[in-house]
């Protein structure tokens, strides 16, 4: 049997457990609401053998919902050109993580498993609230409230999920066979506004 390199040989049912119980921690609880303490109960095993399995919760995590992009490298390539840019950048990477020859049906199949499982629905919005449209928005500095960062995140998040939806999986016309170049132009605009414009809601002007 080919070994993992720098980790020690284990029960394949001790892995599988503490796996099953992430999935289930993370969709219950959530990422933030989870820590390696309570999965590693829930699985009947000692916390530092979860560290040994799968190092940090973040990297526990990533093994769960095994996502089709890396978002480290994805955060220096939506950030590579400044922050005046990044509106566009987060439109141009989702449009090629959704089209990539890879990346494109592996993301699509979790889009099309969090519509049809909930539980699948739950880990996947917690992935991209954390790991992407929360990284973002944190990436973007003293530029917006930290207490705003958690309703910019989710609304960047709906943004770019309806896309998804119907571009590729609904596919409605026009916008599913419409130019790279015109999806940024209309969307980028939005994603501005929910990553550093102004959320407040207008006051009405009295007559």
């Amino acid at each position: 049997m080919r070994r993992r390199s720098g980790r020690r040989p284990g029960k394949p049912d001790t892995r599988g457990a503490i796996l099953e119980a992430a999935r289930e921690t993370f969709a219950e609880r959530g990422y933030d609401g989870s820590s390696i303490r309570h999965i590693a109960t829930s699985a009947g095993v000692d916390p530092a053998l979860v560290h040994h399995y799968f190092g940090s919760k973040e990297d526990l995590f990533l093994e769960v919902v095994k996502p089709p992009i890396e978002p480290g490298a994805v955060m220096d390539e939506i950030f590579a050109e400044g922050i005046e840019a990044v509106p566009e950048n987060v439109v141009r990477a989702f449009l090629g993580t959704c089209e990539g020859p890879v990346s494109g049906p592996a993301f699509l199949g979790l889009l099309r498993g969090a519509v049809a499982h909930e539980w699948q629905a739950l880990l996947l919005r917690e992935f991209f609230t954390t790991q992407i449209a929360r990284r973002v928005v944190r990436r973007l500095g003293a530029v917006v409230d930290p207490a705003e960062l958690p309703l910019r995140a989710s609304l960047v998040s709906s943004q770019l999920f309806g896309l998804a939806m119907v571009r590729y999986v609904l596919r409605i016309p026009p916008l599913a066979g419409a130019s790279e170049e015109v999806v940024v132009a209309a969307v980028a605009p939005n994603i501005r506004r929910y990553m550093i414009g102004d959320l407040s809601p207008e006051e009405r002007k009295a007559d």
